[in-house]
């Protein structure tokens, strides 16, 4: 059973007022409240994609009715199926969103660990690169710093930055560890160096507590600015030197998505509330950033 690998561009989303209320009324009243207090309009069209996104998995690969199952998260943010309690000897769907740049993107896998990020390769606002650089000197190891200090220009060590964050994000969304986690704990090799679009590349290994572990990344670019990673656990029942085997089948690559195929096969949970769409109407976009006011 092939993984699932979506994404939805919510940065060139300008939802009318039939679309945004349809979307509220069908995620849940506690999610629909949360995105309602974003005071970006920005912030708020990821965030409501990503619930969409989680509730067509469900429907669709769990084969549960949009209206009879219950979305949570843990203590430490990873959302999963609360209810109903998953059926004795059935497939469990482990499934990851992450909202950033222009995308929403989902993974998802029967059978195990997942976890997603995405990345988009911008300037710092207010530093140079190096100064930048600079302030996140803890979050990498010194092989690390000097991959992406060798990656040449600029915009390109930018690029490979963002490309090991994603990957560190990934694996930490994965294992539901959450803030605490110490950065310094993983180190990507990365390979190859160079990425482009319209590849799924599984060849980084990552070194966890100094020691070569058994995870595999796929990395990918949804565009030339946005960098997705996706960390992937040992499949349930395999040994320990399975994971990563040239016998898999390839990496599926990232599907986008419309608002109306995120939104098909859904049924509205609540009422439709007028308010919600003056609310969303009232918001700023985005912040301004201090580099676009320079």
């Amino acid at each position: 059973m092939e993984g699932v690998r979506w994404a939805f561009r919510c940065g060139a989303w300008s939802p009318s007022r039939s679309e945004w209320l349809l979307a509220a009324r069908c995620v849940q009243q506690e999610e629909k409240q949360r995105i309602g207090q974003f005071v970006f309009t920005k912030d708020a069209k990821a965030a409501m994609a990503g619930r969409l996104l989680m509730r067509k998995l469900v429907c669709e690969k769990v084969c549960l009715p949009w209206d009879t199952f219950r979305l949570d998260r843990t203590a430490r943010g990873k959302p999963y199926l609360a209810e109903p309690s998953p059926v004795p000897d059935s497939v469990h769907w482990s499934f990851n969103v992450s909202h950033q740049g222009d995308y929403a993107v989902l993974a998802a896998e029967p059978g195990r660990q997942v976890g997603v990020d995405v990345m988009k390769t911008s300037r710092p606002g207010s530093s140079s690169v190096q100064e930048f650089f600079q302030i996140m000197t803890r979050q990498f190891t010194e092989l690390e710093w000097r991959t992406i200090r060798s990656a040449g220009s600029d915009w390109d060590q930018l690029h490979m930055f963002y490309r090991h964050w994603a990957l560190k994000e990934s694996f930490i969304k994965a294992i539901g560890s959450g803030l605490g986690f110490n950065l310094q704990r993983v180190q990507f090799h990365i390979s190859p160096n160079q990425v482009q679009e319209g590849h799924v590349y599984c060849q980084t290994r990552m070194h966890l507590d100094e020691e070569e572990d058994s995870w595999t990344f796929e990395e990918c670019l949804l565009d030339k600015h946005h960098h997705v990673a996706v960390a992937l656990g040992r499949p349930e029942g395999s040994a320990s030197n399975d994971a990563g085997n040239s016998s898999e089948a390839p990496p599926p690559t990232f599907t986008l998505l419309s608002f109306s195929d995120l939104v098909s096969g859904a049924k509205p949970l609540s009422d439709e509330d007028p308010a919600y769409w003056e609310s969303f109407q009232s918001k700023q976009d985005a912040p301004v950033r201090q580099s676009e006011t320079q």
